[in-house]
């Protein structure tokens, strides 16, 4: 006859499916409250924040004055905001299938819910750190620009370079050894996963993860400096892109029409521009 599970057998239950209950509306909660802010951010006075254009942002450039190197500090801290709010809104979704595996292998730890947070933590490490080297390229291709007077006339060339680099990318061998360890998120946990240094394996996991997401949708990302950085509209698509290569099984077959697709933008620029 089956036996009646012990009182601590019962409590284990609920606490790790409380866990799980709480864990997978708060990642919701989080993607949702992200775009919602990014919306109300790139529709206020101060969407061009979410760009690049600070010199004509009424009391932030004042600010900038006021702050000791805010000419550095005050852009910098904005576009840190805004790009933890694009990672939270474009790439934790991308991110799910992995951590409802590692949810599943670590579920019946009384930490699971640690553990899982510090994933995360370290998918978004990697990205910050992206962020912030892409928009310090950003600023100094910006900081040429100004001084040069062929980039002045010929500026929609960087613009057209940038898809078109994004779109060869798609063919590169790079990019899909990278997506390739995105899509196979059993062996990707297993082999870093052993259970003797849990917080530190669980935060290799995510920075791991990252990176291999770093470096299969970087290129994509990087378009967000030509079409603009504030677009909503084009976070979504970007979104609704890398998540559909990293997750779906014909996300592969997605190279060809996303390259072409790109490169025909950077051609409509150069058309455009001339």
């Amino acid at each position: 006859m089956p036996t009646a599970p012990s009182t601590h057998s019962t409590t284990l239950l609920l606490r790790v499916d409380g866990q799980r209950v709480l864990l997978w509306p708060l990642l919701a909660l989080l993607v949702v409250a992200s775009w919602a802010t990014l919306w109300w951010w790139s529709a206020s006075p101060y969407g061009r924040l979410l760009g690049h254009g600070w010199g004509d942002a009424g009391a932030f450039a004042a600010l900038c004055r006021a702050v000791p190197g805010g000419d550095v500090v005050v852009p910098l801290a904005l576009h840190s905001a805004a790009w933890v709010l694009m990672i939270a809104a474009m790439m934790l979704p991308t991110t799910f299938p992995l951590l409802a595996l590692f949810r599943r292998i670590t579920g019946a730890r009384p930490d699971a819910g640690r553990l899982a947070a510090l994933v995360v933590l370290g998918f978004a490490t990697a990205w910050f750190a992206f962020g912030i080297a892409a928009h310090g390229a950003d600023a100094a291709i910006r900081w040429a620009a100004s001084g040069n007077g062929w980039f002045v006339a010929h500026g929609a060339w960087v613009g057209a370079a940038v898809l078109g680099g994004a779109g060869l990318f798609q063919w590169s061998a790079l990019k899909y050894r990278c997506l390739d360890q995105c899509r196979t998120p059993f062996g990707f946990i297993t082999s870093r996963w052993h259970g003797v240094w849990p917080a530190r394996e669980a935060f290799r996991i995510g920075i791991d993860h990252g990176i291999f997401c770093v470096g299969c949708c970087w290129a994509l990302m990087l378009t967000m400096f030509v079409v603009g950085v504030g677009s909503v509209g084009w976070m979504l698509a970007l979104a609704a892109l890398m998540a559909a290569e990293k997750n779906l099984p014909f996300g592969r077959r997605l190279r060809t029409p996303i390259g072409l697709a790109l490169l025909a933008g950077a051609a409509g620029v150069l058309v455009t521009s001339a």
